[in-house]
């Protein structure tokens, strides 16, 4: 089975063929913005970081950056510094030659001003365009299709419908050699012994387990108040509110999402995997990290399930969304590309909803912009601190 995308140069397949437009550090943000939003085609990542850090904290936005850029959603990227940030525009683009894609760059302080640094910007992303306009689709195998699965705004129906089928979907990728990534660890919390019984070796059981473990350790020394050491703490009003009572009951029915293969290994936060299959990616649970951190290990679609609803898109990848409820595609519809609840009153089936989410995913991969993409929703873009 194949879907079309864009061949790269390093033998990855885009999905997408934007030009990215990625500051290297905060105080470029807005001149950033200013290139993007004169030149069709491009995508801004704009950020609050980039500088002032240091350590395990810095590595972690220059390796964000440099998987963003490096993704093959987009076929080419200018990078746009201030000059004297921590994170420099020369590490950023020798980080991305790998890539084999289009790279420029715009230093505000060479360039004298904010008009003229944008004026260089618009000249240089106008000549990617154009460039990038001559790649055409082709037919890609669907094992170099990569999905990343993420739930938020999580009510009850949640776990009963849109999570299974979206897992069912999960099963169909994985049958076709393709890779499913799951994350949210801070939301697994209560299922760790079942996803470690899915685990293709011990090895895998014992990372699984590992990684929860630290992730609620890490809770644990966060919450100086011993209210926010309970599990209980770590469920939002809104999921209470839409009927989800404790973290481990949302954690079994996030686990869905995953579907029934056999889990592959554990990878670190915006880390590609090493083989095809099922992978658990070891990132906390807040909607923008997770996806960031998804698409930077790869996934060139996201499908995002939401029972109450958000209308969250990523700036360069198609985010699918889920609801398992007709109230909330019925509230939502511009918002929302699938209802799962027909699951609940019996007009649909898990299987089947899995299926034409499988379809979807093909489509979206072939250029069909799901509704969060359409409205050019980019919120899901945000870099994990440490």
């Amino acid at each position: 089975m194949e879907f079309y995308g864009y061949r790269r140069l390093d033998g990855q397949a885009g999905v997408r063929n934007y030009i990215g437009i990625i500051p290297s550090v905060f105080c470029a943000n807005r001149v950033a913005e200013m290139i993007s939003q004169q030149v069709a085609g491009t995508v801004c990542l704009t950020h609050p970081v980039g500088c002032s850090q240091v350590g395990a904290d810095l590595e972690r936005t220059a390796q964000t950056l440099i998987a963003m850029g490096n993704h093959p959603n987009l076929a080419g990227v200018i990078v746009v510094g201030l000059g004297c940030e921590r994170f420099t525009v020369k590490e950023f683009v020798e980080g991305l030659q790998k890539s084999r894609k289009p790279v420029a760059q715009v230093i505000i302080q060479e360039e004298g001003d904010t008009l003229r640094a944008v004026e260089k910007g618009v000249r240089l992303a106008h000549r990617m365009v154009e460039e990038a306009s001559t790649i055409q689709r082709q037919p890609i195998d669907i094992s170099e299709l990569s999905v990343g699965v993420k739930c938020g705004g999580t009510d009850a129906t949640s776990g009963i419908s849109a999570n299974p089928a979206v897992g069912a979907m999960s099963d169909l990728v994985v049958d076709h050699g393709g890779t499913v990534l799951f994350s949210e660890v801070t939301e697994l919390l209560g299922a760790e012994d079942i996803l470690a019984a899915r685990a293709a070796n011990s090895k895998v059981a014992e990372d699984i387990l590992d990684t929860i473990r630290r992730m609620e350790d890490k809770l644990r020394v966060a919450g100086t108040d011993p209210k926010y050491q309970n599990r209980s703490a770590l469920i939002s009003t809104g999921n209470f509110d839409g009927g989800v009572s404790t973290v481990a009951e949302k954690a079994l029915g996030n686990i869905y999402k995953s579907g029934s293969r056999p889990i592959c290994g554990v990878v670190e936060y915006c880390e590609t995997p090493g083989g095809r299959g099922l992978y658990l990616m070891d990132s906390p649970g807040h909607d923008g990290e997770v996806v960031t951190g998804m698409v930077g290990g790869g996934a060139q679609v996201i499908v995002f399930t939401s029972g109450r609803g958000t209308p969250t898109g990523f700036p360069f990848v198609p985010v699918i969304k889920v609801t398992g409820n007709s109230r909330t595609y019925e509230k939502m519809r511009e918002n929302i590309d699938y209802n799962a609840g027909g699951i609940i009153d019996g007009s649909n089936t898990i299987l089947a909803a899995g299926e034409d989410l499988f379809r979807m995913v093909l489509e979206a991969a072939g250029g069909k912009t799901p509704h969060a993409e359409a409205m050019r929703h980019a919120e899901l873009f945000c870099i994990s601190r440490l």
